[in-house]
């Protein structure tokens, strides 16, 4: 499991503090309850920690990160596990640090407009908590019923409404974070602005490898007086595309504007019996909202423009609940993936928007290449692209194509203009192609920026660089050889 093992004795002795830490009951080191956690949503890689601790106070943490420095322990944060890049892959085992009972909203201010929460509140309970209120947290992943808030700084999350109002960093004022050195600290606050340098937004999106967020200062946007929300009906994914381009290109922004492709549609009437056109080549969600003068009119612009670009019809949701059932359709997208096939592994590439149809065309001839099965549902407004590579885990031959596939799909958002990640973040998965996004100048300075806060490389380590560990294992390995150990 690891690739340095401690002493007897002091593995027992690890493990004696450990629990004097959180108390007998809060740590798992069984290796049949450990495979519960051997990989998160990106299902190709797998690799089971030594011990999982489920702490329930930043003290805690910080203690637990203190305790693995002192005995050379790599370690690693974990919310819900919804990852979909590998980010919280225990890839040299060591501890890895549940936060899933730190779930306390502890403050709501609607006169200064945030909120404070801790790291393991479930992004939906948040939304849910806020409901008549008048104001909601905007940040809305796909995945908002099961990740948490902490998973969301970690990645710097998106979701639908990212294209009007924004990813995770846009809406987190202040953190309190652990840092690799067990240390406490306060990032940030309920301030709007703080002097100094941005540490805050510099926290968010590092996946793990500044240290580890344990409560979240978060803004609060008041909801919107008036919705607008239509499904656009296409006979091919090339028209879909082109009404997006023609959409942003009118100067709209849409709170949301979603592309679902045919394999989708067909797995969520399956699943929901909404009323979708099985023959329909792609759909579109989209919302817009703000005062109730100006909906109408952009609804009304949004269907001519989608009508001049080949849509076959643009329905409108009349009522609360038939809003509520399309958002349903859009976010338990992934969750029908289960009735098309066993194991799937989902893309994250961006792309600017009128490279849309290049990449969707390259995407299915990439799926033909390799003989692999690829549906699509994504955040079409920003170029946000979420191809679904449909295979069986089983099959090793399989995960090879799907790799490959994917592999080429990353590369050519590069080749179009764009990243390889718009909000799943790096993780394990992409790590080799920050050599593509980045010269060597800018990674060495990335690698110097997480040195600063991960000098010995014991957080998160293999995670987002080309090099390994926090500040690369060479740099590790020629000032402290032989210093990282697991259990």
């Amino acid at each position: 499991m690891s690739q340095l093992e401690l002493e007897p004795a002091t593995h027992q002795k690890f493990f004696d503090r450990l629990s004097g830490i959180v108390g007998v009951g809060n740590w798992i080191s069984n290796p049949d309850e450990l495979l519960v956690y051997e990989c998160d949503g990106y299902v190709v890689e797998k690799r089971v920690p030594d011990a999982v601790v489920f702490p329930s106070s930043t003290e805690q943490v910080a203690g637990i990160v203190k305790l693995c420095n002192e005995f050379d322990v790599p370690f690693l944060p974990r919310g819900a596990g919804t990852s979909l890049a590998g980010g919280t892959l225990a890839v040299g085992g060591g501890v890895m640090i549940c936060l899933t009972r730190m779930k306390q909203i502890f403050e709501v201010n609607l006169r200064d407009r945030y909120a404070v929460v801790e790291a393991g509140v479930v992004n939906v309970h948040l939304t849910q908590h806020l409901k008549g209120t008048g104001f909601h947290y905007a940040p809305d992943p796909s995945s908002q019923g099961a990740c948490t808030i902490g998973g969301n700084v970690a990645t710097n999350s998106g979701g639908p409404h990212t294209l009007k109002y924004g990813v995770t960093v846009n809406h987190v004022i202040g953190l309190e974070v652990v840092l690799p050195d067990g240390t406490i600290m306060q990032l940030g606050g309920p301030c709007e602005e703080s002097p100094g340098y941005d540490l805050t937004g510099l926290f968010v999106g590092s996946e793990g490898t500044f240290g580890l967020a344990t409560k979240v200062w978060v803004r609060l946007t008041r909801d919107p007086v008036a919705y607008r929300t239509m499904l656009g009906v296409f006979d091919t994914v090339r028209e879909a595309t082109e009404a997006i381009s023609a959409i942003i290109g009118a100067g709209i922004i849409p709170a949301a504007l979603e592309m679902m492709d045919q394999g989708i549609v067909v797995a969520l009437e399956q699943a929901f019996s909404f009323g979708f056109p099985l023959d329909a080549g792609a759909v579109l969600l989209i919302e817009v909202d703000g005062l109730e003068v100006a909906v109408d009119d952009e609804a009304t612009r949004i269907k001519e423009l989608c009508a001049e670009n080949g849509a076959r019809e643009v329905r409108m949701a009349n009522s609360p609940e038939e809003r509520a059932l399309l958002w349903k359709c859009r976010k338990q997208a992934f969750g029908v993936i289960g009735r098309l096939s066993p194991s799937y592994c989902t893309q994250d590439g961006v792309v600017p928007r009128t490279k849309l149809p290049e990449i969707l065309e390259f995407i299915t001839a990439a799926g033909e290449r390799h003989d692999i099965r690829i549906v699509n549902v994504f955040h079409a407004g920003d170029g946000n692209i979420h191809p679904i590579l449909l295979f069986d885990e089983r099959d090793e031959a399989q995960t090879k194509r799907v790799i490959a596939a994917g592999d080429e799909i990353l590369s050519k958002c590069i080749d179009l203009g764009g990243s390889v990640t718009g909000e799943h973040g790096i993780g394990v998965e992409k790590i080799s192609f920050m050599d593509q996004l980045f010269d060597a100048v800018d990674v060495d300075v990335m690698i110097d920026l997480r040195s600063v806060f991960n000098p010995d490389g014991l957080c998160s380590p293999h995670k987002m660089l080309p090099t390994a560990g926090a500040c690369g294992m060479e740099h590790i390995e020629k000032t402290k050889p032989g210093r990282r150990a697991a259990l």
